[in-house]
C-alpha cells in the first residue's frame, strides 16, 4: 500500500485524539484516572477509525482509482474492464481483453467466462477468439481437451487448418482418447510448418518418435532402437537441429553403438560447418559421450 494514505489516517487520527482528549486533560481530577481515561479514548478512536478505513474505505481500490488505466498492474485493470463491459456489454474488445488478462493472472475460468461472452457477440468467425477460449477450457480442466474445448479448436480449424493452437490440442484430443494414428496425423502436420528452432517443434519430435515405436511395439511399449531410428530418419531429412543430432549421438552411446554415434559427429558437423556455436556443442557432447 501506498504510504500517503496510511500517512492521512495517522495524522487524522492523532488529530482526533486530540480534539477529545484536550477537554479530560483540563478536569479536575487525579493524573492517574485522566491518563486512562486519555488511553481509552485513544485505542476507541483508533479502533473505529482503523476499522472504517480497512473495511469501508478499502484503501486499495481507492489507489487504483487514483492511479487511474495508467498502473503497470495488469490485474488493478480488471476492475475497469468489469465496470466498462457491465456498461458497455457489447464490447467484444473489452471482453477479450479482460479474458487475455484473466489468463495472464492464472484464472483460465474467469478467462473461458469473458471469451465466451465475445464469441456469443461475434459468432463463432474468429479462429484466434476461438482458440484462446478452448485453450481457457483446458486450462481450467487441467489440461484435459473436453468435448466444449474440442469443439472450439474444431471451429477454429474450420476457420483456419493452418491454426497451430488448433492442430495441436486437437492431437492432444486424439491422443487422450486413445486415438494415436489421429493424434500423430494432427501433430505431423504442425511439425512440417514449424521451424526446427521451436521448442514446440522439440516436444513434438519427440512426442511423435515415442508414438511411431508405441503403434509396432508388442504390448504397446515403446522400443527404443526404433525410436533411435525415427530421429536419425528425421535428421537426415532436416539435418537442421543442432539438439537433435546431439540427442542422437547421446542415444546411439547408450544402446552401445559407438559407431554409429561417431557417424552422426559427422554428420552433424557437416550440416552445421558454419556455425563456430553448434561446432562448440558437438565437440563438447563427443568428449563428454569419449566417442573422439
Amino acid at each position: 500500500m501506498s504510504i500517503l494514505p496510511m500517512a492521512g489516517f495517522v495524522l487524522l487520527a492523532l488529530l482526533a485524539v486530540a480534539f477529545a482528549a484536550v477537554p479530560v486533560w483540563r478536569m479536575k481530577d487525579s493524573k492517574k484516572r485522566r491518563a486512562l481515561l486519555l488511553a481509552a479514548i485513544a485505542v476507541f478512536l483508533l479502533g473505529v477509525g482503523g476499522g472504517a478505513y480497512w473495511m469501508v474505505g478499502r484503501p486499495l481500490l481507492a489507489q487504483r482509482e487514483a492511479e487511474g488505466l495508467a498502473t503497470r498492474d495488469m490485474n488493478a485493470l480488471v476492475p475497469y474492464l468489469i465496470k466498462h463491459v457491465r456498461a458497455n456489454p457489447k464490447d467484444t474488445r473489452a471482453w477479450r481483453y479482460l479474458g487475455q488478462i484473466y489468463m495472464t493472472s492464472g484464472d483460465p475460468g474467469n478467462a473461458a467466462r469473458a471469451l465466451a461472452r465475445a464469441i456469443e457477440i461475434e459468432g463463432k468467425t474468429d479462429p484466434a477468439l476461438n482458440a484462446a477460449y478452448g485453450e481457457a477450457l483446458v486450462m481450467q480442466s487441467g489440461g484435459t481437451v473436453n468435448e466444449q474445448a474440442e469443439a472450439a479448436f474444431a471451429a477454429t480449424l474450420k476457420l483456419d487448418p493452418s491454426s497451430a493452437p488448433g492442430r495441436y490440442y486437437m492431437g492432444l484430443a486424439r491422443l487422450q482418447r486413445g486415438d494415436r494414428p489421429g493424434a500423430v496425423t494432427y501433430w505431423q502436420s504442425l511439425v512440417n510448418d514449424l521451424p526446427p528452432t521451436s521448442p514446440l517443434y522439440q516436444t513434438l519430435v519427440d512426442r511423435l518418435a515415442a508414438l511411431t515405436a508405441t503403434q509396432g511395439a508388442p504390448g504397446g511399449a515403446p522400443d527404443p532402437r526404433q525410436m533411435v531410428a525415427s530421429l536419425a530418419a528425421r535428421l537426415k531429412a532436416n539435418p537442421d537441429d543442432a539438439l537433435g543430432w546431439v540427442r542422437l549421438m547421446r542415444a546411439y552411446t547408450v544402446l552401445g553403438e559407438t559407431g554409429k554415434a561417431k557417424e552422426a559427429l559427422a554428420s552433424a558437423r557437416k550440416a552445421f560447418a558454419t556455425s563456430t556455436e553448434a561446432q562448440t556443442a558437438f565437440t563438447t557432447a563427443a568428449k563428454e559421450l569419449k566417442i573422439e
